[in-house]
């Protein structure tokens, strides 16, 4: 692996892109958690294992978004840093949703089959 200059700098272009990305997905993300709280599917106590990926998953997004924020990151370790955070985030939030959308899945099966 090369060792890179801690000095080496990211071009800002680049990173105007790197944090409209960041900013449209926290937005998904938080409109995600919005709307699954408004579900008029009941919540059960084993919601919480999607709740809590999700919501650590937004504040790694929000940790990564306040860092891409600040002026330093123009230098590339830690505008890394900030793009691992994020996709740590990004990850989380993915795990979470996926395992709310089971629960869910699950919930309304066991009410259809308790109607019929």
């Amino acid at each position: 692996m090369q060792d890179r200059n801690p000095e080496e700098l990211v071009e800002t272009i680049f990173r105007n892109g790197t944090l409209t990305v960041v900013g449209i997905v926290l937005a998904f993300s938080l409109g995600f958690v919005s709307h699954w709280a408004g579900n008029p599917v009941p919540w059960q106590p084993y919601d919480g294992f999607a709740l809590f990926p999700i919501l650590a998953g937004i504040g790694l997004q929000i940790k990564s978004l306040a860092a891409l924020l600040r002026h330093e990151c123009l230098k590339r370790p830690v505008f890394e840093r900030a793009n691992r955070t994020f996709m740590g985030g990004l990850l989380l939030t993915s795990l979470g949703v996926a395992l709310a959308v089971i629960f869910d899945y699950l919930e309304v099966a066991k009410i259809a089959k308790i109607l019929n």
